[in-house]
């Protein structure tokens, strides 16, 4: 069942998420222009501008949003939180930069996202369908590539980075555990079950993995 979208809980929490996520976009496409100059060709650097481009526009979008639901849009984010995923995206390698960007934040998390999609107001659906659409491309870019740089590598070298893979997603997500987010608490004040969007996620997160089990060379 749908929660009121006049109750106070699912309102807070709600506005929060929204925050959330616009800070997300904020912080991805800080993270992608930076970037842009230090990528290995023409094809990602394009790739990105674009990406560039289509998160700046979900900010305005969700901070539009935000302005009407009439959320506190305190960030959910420190200003140190904020500097610390900036930092993290810089000191990565290309692959890394692939793997961290594209598994985790923008698959994964968007799988999340839109287990909340089917619980939330009209208003708010609406401020997501752009952002979540866009998302497909970024998405499937970001596998793509990372696919590409790991058919490059040497077999042995591939599988294991294949299999570090799982541990830079789970390092990924305790961090964002330990900044004391009540994650699992405002999602089920929205009125989605927990262990559901946990189940999606991680089935999600086995298919990427999967697919990246390329087949051996003849």
């Amino acid at each position: 069942m749908k929660p009121n979208i006049n109750d106070k809980e699912y309102r807070g929490a709600m506005g929060r998420l929204l925050v959330m996520y616009t800070q997300v976009d904020y912080l991805i496409m800080r993270a992608c222009a930076e970037r842009i100059a230090t990528v290995p060709d023409e094809e990602a650097q394009l790739s990105m501008a674009k990406q560039v481009g289509d998160e700046s526009r979900h900010v305005r979008i969700q901070q539009q949003w935000i302005k009407n639901f009439g959320a506190d849009t305190t960030p959910v984010f420190s200003e140190l939180q904020q500097a610390m995923f900036l930092q993290h995206f810089r000191s990565l390698n290309w692959i890394d930069f692939l793997t961290d960007m594209y598994v985790c934040i923008e698959a994964l998390g968007g799988e999340a996202v839109e287990q909340i999609v089917p619980m939330a107001d009209p208003g708010t659906r609406e401020s997501l369908k752009v952002p979540l659409q866009d998302e497909i491309d970024h998405v499937a870019f970001g596998l793509g590539r990372l696919k590409q740089e790991l058919s490059a590598l040497p077999e042995a070298e591939r599988y294991t980075y294949i299999e570090s893979i799982s541990s830079r997603l789970d390092f990924l997500d305790d961090s964002l555990h330990d900044m004391g987010l009540d994650i699992p608490g405002m999602f089920k004040a929205v009125g989605a079950d927990y262990q559901c969007v946990v189940d999606s996620v991680m089935q999600r997160r086995q298919e990427i993995l999967e697919s990246f089990a390329l087949p051996v060379a003849a």
